[in-house]
């Protein structure tokens, strides 16, 4: 059991220089938020949602809507970050304000589900730079294989130190971002557009305007997702009381600007209806604005984002381990760092768990629908810890940490929009969500199995 007092919720900037060296700096943590954010989503996304959406306008209108919503989540966790910033804190924002059993049980799902999220994408980086590196398709070994080194590889570079790490995360979300502008740059190209406009009747009825609008949206809320692990960072970012809340805030608005640019160019470029229907719509857009060429130039580019998005989970969920470890719900073996402030313990094991799943592909989809239900209730009860922390944490000096705007518009809403989106996958796949809901509660039995006796972790704010 952990007693958090005062001098655990607030950066001391009096820390020695060489510790100051080791910490992120706003710029960091905003490549950081960008890179947890931006993966494989807005190269696939654009199609499913397109293909929900009866008119354009619809289509738009989600994108705004879903960063509007993401937008309102990330100044909810600004404050909460900024109001508790300490290393796990997604894992101990629930122990503190729920009961322990329920952080145990969120967050060993969404740590499985985040290892299954990664060995997914590192799966099909490699089934993309397949088409660079053979000239037919390799056998499902050798895909495994060279997902398996993405993994390896990046576990080394974690094991050189965060800052080692947060260097090379910068280097390829700059490659990521690159990318993204390559797509834009098709909007100011009229030549490279679709040759006949799309005739669209935007005249649809109320109800199925709101329905259209309803399933488009799912879609792109899971693409703006991930902002919220920022906050495991908090005792590893210089003045976090101020650049927590800047690093989420310009992350997001980056990440706004940019979905809704890339989703016009695939608008302008492949036309609404193809847009419907179309793979690999990112690799059309290369290969009209560079010819045959850019097709392979754009599956290396690709590949080159697959390895930040592995870097940034291998960066993010071992912190979460070390949290449940210092509430004594893991071993003590999973707090252990070297020299360096590497986790090696809770991160050789994540990274060994993302090794493992790779060989049980087949599953991942089963996973990552169990991870869709239970991510949207933790998304709606972590961002309700916000309720909780400011009654808690009233005696602090405001001028000491992030208040938002708009309180409690802005978090009601955040949290209203993902009940939604758990309730619309529990009326469609009813048995999915029932099958989920049951994982949830044999963690938490397992809580209450293995730790008979256990205290909550406090706030002391006297």
């Amino acid at each position: 059991m952990i007693e958090t007092t005062n001098s655990e919720l607030f950066y001391l900037p009096s820390m020695p220089s060489s510790t100051r060296k080791q910490l992120l700096s706003l710029f960091d943590l905003t490549m950081i938020v960008i890179g947890l954010v931006i993966g494989l989503g807005i190269f696939r996304t654009a199609k499913d949602t397109a293909a929900a959406s009866a008119t354009p306008s619809i289509f738009f209108l989600t994108w705004v809507a879903g960063g509007l919503v993401a937008l309102c989540g990330a100044l909810t966790y600004a404050e909460i970050g900024s109001r508790y910033p300490v290393t796990g804190g997604y894992y101990k924002i629930f122990a503190t304000c729920y009961h322990p059993s329920i952080a145990f049980a969120i967050n060993c799902i969404i740590l499985i589900s985040n290892a299954a999220s990664l060995a997914g994408v590192a799966l099909i980086g490699s089934e993309y730079i397949s088409l660079v590196l053979f000239d037919s398709p390799p056998s499902e070994l050798i895909r495994a294989g060279i997902a398996i080194f993405a993994v390896a590889l990046f576990y080394g570079v974690n094991l050189m130190g965060l800052r080692m790490s947060s260097r090379t995360q910068n280097v390829l979300m700059a490659v990521k971002i690159s990318m993204l502008l390559l797509i834009v740059s098709a909007i100011f190209l009229p030549a490279q557009h679709a040759a006949k406009p799309t005739v669209i009747n935007e005249a649809i009825s109320g109800w199925d305007w709101l329905r259209s609008f309803g399933v488009a949206l799912v879609a792109v809320s899971f693409t703006y997702g991930g902002y919220q692990q920022t906050i495991n960072f908090g005792e590893e970012v210089v003045d976090p009381s101020r650049n927590i809340p800047k690093g989420i805030f310009r992350g997001i608005l980056i990440i706004i600007v940019l979905y809704l640019a890339v989703n016009f160019s695939y608008y302008k470029v492949v036309g609404f209806d193809q847009l419907k229907t179309s793979d690999g719509i990112a690799s059309i857009v290369a290969e009209r604005l560079l010819g045959p060429a850019g097709k392979y130039i754009f599956s290396v580019l690709l590949y080159i984002a697959v390895l930040a998005y592995v870097n940034v989970i291998l960066l993010s969920n071992p912190r979460v381990m070390f949290a449940m470890s210092q509430d004594g719900i893991l071993p003590k073996a999973f707090q252990k760092k070297d020299e360096k402030g590497v986790l090696t313990v809770s991160l050789t094991v994540y990274a060994a768990l993302t090794i493992i799943i790779l060989f049980f592909a087949k599953t991942f989809d089963k996973i990552l629908s169990f991870s869709i239900f239970l991510d949207s209730i933790g998304m709606a009860f972590s961002a309700g810890t916000i309720f909780i922390l400011r009654r808690k944490t009233a005696q602090i000096d405001p001028s000491k940490i992030y208040i938002m705007k708009a309180y409690p518009i802005m978090p009601i809403i955040f949290i209203a929009a993902y009940a939604i989106t758990a309730v619309s996958i529990a009326i469609s796949r009813p048995m999915l969500a029932l099958t989920a809901t049951l994982v949830l509660a044999v963690f938490v039995g397992i809580y209450f199995a293995t730790r008979r006796s256990h205290r909550p972790p406090t706030l002391d704010t006297n």
